[in-house]
Order: C-alpha cells, then structure tokens, then sequence
C-alpha cells in the first residue's frame, strides 16, 4: 500500500510544478500592479499555440525565440494600449481591464493559429520511469514530462530570484510593488516597470504553456489551467514566488492524495458515486485558507490603521 501512495504524492508534487509555473505569472504582474491578472491563462494559451504553429515549419528552438518576440510585442501593446491610460486608477479597474485583455488574446489566437488541437513535441521520452522496483512491487512511476517540468521551474525561480534581488530594474519593481505613487515620485518609471513585468510574465507563460501543451496538447482548455492557479495563489500569497511554489506542491500533492485515500471513505460512508475529488479539493482547501489565513503562507499580512 505504501508503494501506491508514495508514487501518487510525487505525480501530485510534480502535478503542482506545473501549477506553479502557471501562479508565477500571476505573482509577476500582482507584485507590480496589485491586480489579479485574468488574461494570464490566455497568455499561456497563445504562448503555446505560437510555439506549437511555428514548430510545424522550424526547429523548435527557433519557434521559441520567434514565440518570445511575440509575447514581448503583446506585453508592449498590452501596456501602451491598457494599462497606460489606467495608471492609479483602482484595482477593480484594472482587473477588469485584464478580463478584457484575456477575451481579446484567446479569440486573437484562434483567429491567428487556429481552434484545433496542436502539439508540442519538446523531444522528451513519453515512456514513464520506474524507480525502486525492487523494493515496491512493480516500483515507483515518474512521468518524465513533469520531471522536466520541475527543473524548468527552478530554473525560472532561481532566474527570477536574482532577477528580482540583484538588477535595479528588479529593485524598482519592488518599489513599485510597494506604492506606486511613491515610486513614481522619486523617478520610477511605472510604465516601464508594467512593459518589463508583462514581458516577463510572458515568456512564463511559454514555458508554462510548452509544458502543458507537450503534457495535454495545445488547445483551449489550456487556459483554464489558470483557475487552478487561483488556490496556489491563495495558499503561497499573491506577492510571494517561493509561496507560488510552495502552494503549487501542496495543491498538486493534497488533490491526488484526497482523490486516492479520502475518495474511497467518502464513497463508502456516503454511499457516493466516487471521482471527481481532485475537481474541487483545492478550492475548498483554498476556501479554509482565506478563513483563517487570507494572505496565505508567505503574503504579508496588510495592517490598517485610522
């Protein structure tokens, strides 16, 4: 029995690597401008439908640069055609500036790419790895895809880490993450910072949506990945890249191991149909957090005083 549970908490560990790289988008452009970005799922969306369509005439590492261009170009007519015009103005705003954004890119790349289901092929093997056989029987299954996925995201993370602690463009961002009035006021670009961030968070996005387009194939429903970001963010903190990962491999490991072990005792008590746990265990993990922790495991707890 332990052979069984311990292979499905590392598929649920390496399952939430993939969230992760999604919630990191999101933590970028939250640190910057304090509001959810919607459209980061369809960002992923069309970073991997631009990858998947290019790869089909040119090698992949090329299809990938040209894919950067590409997310660079969005993130600059991202930033001069919204966010420009919408500098202080309320965080309501922008969210829903960033809803419109999301309708704009997913209906943009079916018009662009196509509405059928693409793939990506990143050269990996599809065969599974077996470990410890001769201790479980049968041993312990590891898909190579989300191997490569988690090293993919220390990458980011580690890159990001620096990025964010050593360069000034890094140190500006989190001035302006701060306040923006006040970055502003002793010479801080903020509109340079959103085009740097936007960037950023797109060339995230091409490799959140490399993986999971490798992992499921390239088509729409790839951009609802980003409502299971929301958890991670909820659980790791909207401003904290170590909580997105943190909170990634929680709600990664806590659906498969709740879909395994607490699937057949609900079926049995209740006399239920069983399935579907994974479907809505991290929102009601994320539901207990706000209750109790609303800023989540690494978010700063926010303190008004009149």
């Amino acid at each position: 029995m332990l052979g069984p549970i311990i292979e499905t908490l590392i598929g649920g560990l390496l399952t939430g690597v993939l969230y992760a790289l999604v919630a990191l988008g999101f933590v970028l452009i939250f640190k910057a401008s304090g509001v959810f970005n919607f459209a980061q799922g369809a960002m992923v969306l069309f970073a991997a439908l631009s990858v998947a369509r290019l790869s089909e005439v040119m090698p992949l590492v090329f299809a990938v640069a040209i894919a950067v261009v590409i997310m660079v170009v969005l993130a600059y007519v991202i930033e001069r055609l919204v966010l420009r015009p919408l500098v202080n103005q309320e965080g309501i705003i922008l969210f829903m500036a960033t809803l419109g954004v999301a309708y704009f890119i997913d209906g943009f790349g079916q018009t662009v790419w196509g509405s059928d289901i693409y793939k990506i092929n990143l050269g990996i093997p599809k065969d599974p790895m077996f470990f410890f056989e001769g201790v479980f029987p049968g041993g312990i299954l590891i898909d190579r895809e989300e191997v490569a996925a988690a090293a993919v995201c220390a990458i980011l993370v580690a890159g990001l880490a620096i990025f964010f602690q050593v360069t000034r463009t890094g140190r500006a961002l989190r001035a302006v993450a701060d306040d923006h009035q006040a970055a502003q006021s002793v010479g801080i670009p903020l509109n340079y910072i959103w085009l740097i961030v936007w960037a950023v968070a797109g060339i995230v996005a091409i490799a959140a949506g490399m993986v999971w387009g490798s992992k499921l194939g390239v088509q729409f429903s790839i951009s609802l990945v980003a409502l299971k970001a929301l958890p991670v963010l909820i659980l790791g903190g909207f401003t904290s890249i170590p909580g997105a990962i943190v909170g990634g491999l929680i709600i990664g490991a806590g659906e498969k191991l709740a879909e395994v072990l607490l699937g057949p005792i609900l079926i049995k008590t209740f006399d239920l149909a069983g399935g579907g746990i994974e479907n809505w265990f991290a929102y009601m993990l994320a539901l207990v957090f706000l209750l109790f922790r609303p800023q989540g495991l690494f978010g700063e707890r926010i303190i008004e005083r009149i």
